[in-house]
């Protein structure tokens, strides 16, 4: 069985798409479509790595990875159309393995899985 991959993001045709293009490289990719969603997921089941968007309605990925460090220290990228400094410090301090900028591309971010897991 492939690993797992937990993809936090409330826009569908962005979750579709890394979903599509993870699972030809043989991950199986769980899908949550806001903030809420991604934690009870990623604290009740098992994933190698966690894509987290930042602006989530119900929570931010900020505030979900803050809660999954808790308890967890599973891979996570960040995802965001925000690039500013203090984005990026805030996910590196709260325990971020990367950050990756919107847009992007898919092929990018499956490298970039594959480097971590």
């Amino acid at each position: 069985m492939g690993k797992r991959v937990l993809v936090a993001e409330d826009e569908q045709r962005i979750s579709h798409l890394l979903k599509m293009y993870l699972e030809r490289e043989s991950f199986v990719v769980d899908v949550a479509n806001n903030g809420i969603e991604a934690l009870e997921k990623a604290k009740h089941e098992s994933f190698d790595i966690i894509i987290l968007d930042i602006l989530m309605p119900g929570m931010d990925g900020f505030s979900v990875l803050e809660e999954i460090r808790k308890t967890k220290s599973t891979p996570v990228i960040m995802l965001s159309a925000k690039g500013e400094a203090q984005d990026l410090k805030r996910g590196e301090e709260l325990g971020a393995s990367e950050y990756i900028l919107k847009p992007f591309s898919p092929k990018d971010v499956v490298s970039k899985i594959k480097e971590l897991v």
